[in-house]
């Protein structure tokens, strides 16, 4: 089989698709590298969220400067320098996620604007709660109430997608503009102002001047900074990482949310809901056998911070690996058990006996749920 798919790699227009989670496995994206350097396969990235295609061309992470320029390029800097009016940009990147959650946790930062973030989505959920609860002053940009508006000092709403107008890049790095779906007219409530107009009025009071008042000022902001011709980024970084060996009752944590799971958009569509698949944990039928476990058994996932547990189905996969959906589930998988994909976790009855599937579970043994 290995023989056969670096064949069709080989292959004209062949291409190898990256997720967001790839990022998150350690040596993963050097492997993929590597293999496309040695086929000649192109590396497709096509992330889950609408929205990061283009917040990695505005540079929004620490170590990218806007229309993705290195941080760590020295022209890079400099022909952002020129744009912005000032003299030079420091070298050094900024903080990325964990590096600000861990900051605000020790009091580092006094204050934290947090905008559309669930905290089970980060790497330690946890840790993110005890930032929230430790930083000095927090700011709130959001369309629900959850656990960030609960902690928050003050909690601004902004304008959902479909009441403004933005720009979408896809996949490809191609720009796909849109006008507001809901106009003022059409809205049963005042219109919140956009997350770019809040940062603006924010950033004015704090006396830093963005200039980007509105869409079309953004927009302008933007176009200032295409054309980069420089390196992109650098390769990533080869892990030093041993690779997990479980051991009995052991096994390699995998698993992706689902499409329709516990986000938060969902809540109150009753009708959307109920099309959700059943939540399973899937296992191969060795790896079931010496956990202790049969088909439609009600196993536990353990990690160092708790447990999950979901009915199994017995599934054709690798041995010691089990699969499960991340967010369908009580707090979510990685919140539950403080385990990643990636990592190892414990894999046993939840009870003894136990045999409990939901009346509403469909459970079958086909991957791609």
């Amino acid at each position: 089989m290995y023989k056969r798919q670096t064949e069709a790699l080989r292959g004209e227009g062949a291409v190898i698709v990256v997720g967001e989670r790839l990022a998150g496995v350690p040596g993963a994206l050097t492997a993929v590298l590597r293999t496309a350097a040695a086929t000649g396969a192109t590396p497709v990235w096509i992330p889950r969220r609408a929205g990061e295609r283009g917040a990695l061309e505005t540079g929004a992470i620490a170590s990218l400067l806007p229309g993705g320029r290195p941080a760590t390029d020295p022209r890079a800097r400099a022909e952002v320098a020129s744009v912005w009016g000032v003299a030079e940009l420091p070298a050094r990147p900024g903080r990325d996620t964990g590096q600000i959650v861990e900051a605000a946790a020790t009091g580092e930062l006094a204050a934290l604007l947090v905008a559309g973030v669930d905290p089970e989505d980060l790497p330690d959920p946890g840790r993110a709660l005890t930032a929230l609860d430790e930083v000095g002053f927090l700011v709130s940009l959001e369309l629900r109430p959850g656990a960030v508006t609960e902690r928050a000092d003050v909690v601004l709403p902004v304008a959902a997608v479909a009441e403004k107008p933005g720009t979408f890049l896809n996949w490809e790095g191609r720009a796909r503009m849109f006008e507001a779906a809901l106009k003022p007219e059409q809205l049963p409530r005042t219109l919140c102002p956009t997350d770019g107009r809040v940062l603006h009025m924010l950033a004015d009071a704090l006396d830093v001047h963005l200039g980007l008042p509105d869409l079309r000022a953004a927009r302008r902001e933007l176009d200032r900074f295409a054309g980069w011709q420089g390196s992109r980024a650098q390769d990533p970084r080869e892990s030093s990482r041993p690779l997990p060996r479980p051991g009995d009752g052991e096994a390699v944590l995998a698993g992706h949310r689902l499409l329709l799971d516990r986000g938060r958009l969902q809540e109150g569509d009753e009708a959307l809901a109920g099309t959700r698949h059943a939540a399973v944990a899937r296992l191969s039928a060795a790896t079931a056998a010496e956990a202790g476990v049969a088909d439609g058994d009600l196993p536990a996932v353990s990690g160092p911070a708790g447990s999950t547990e979901l009915p199994l189905a017995v599934t054709a996969m690798p041995d010691r690996v089990v699969w499960v959906p991340l967010d369908s589930v009580g707090r979510g998988v990685p919140a539950d058990t403080g385990a990643r994909p990636g990592g190892l976790v414990r894999i046993h009855p939840a009870r003894p006996g136990s045999h409990a599937v939901p009346e509403d579970a469909v459970v079958t043994s086909e991957v791609g749920e």
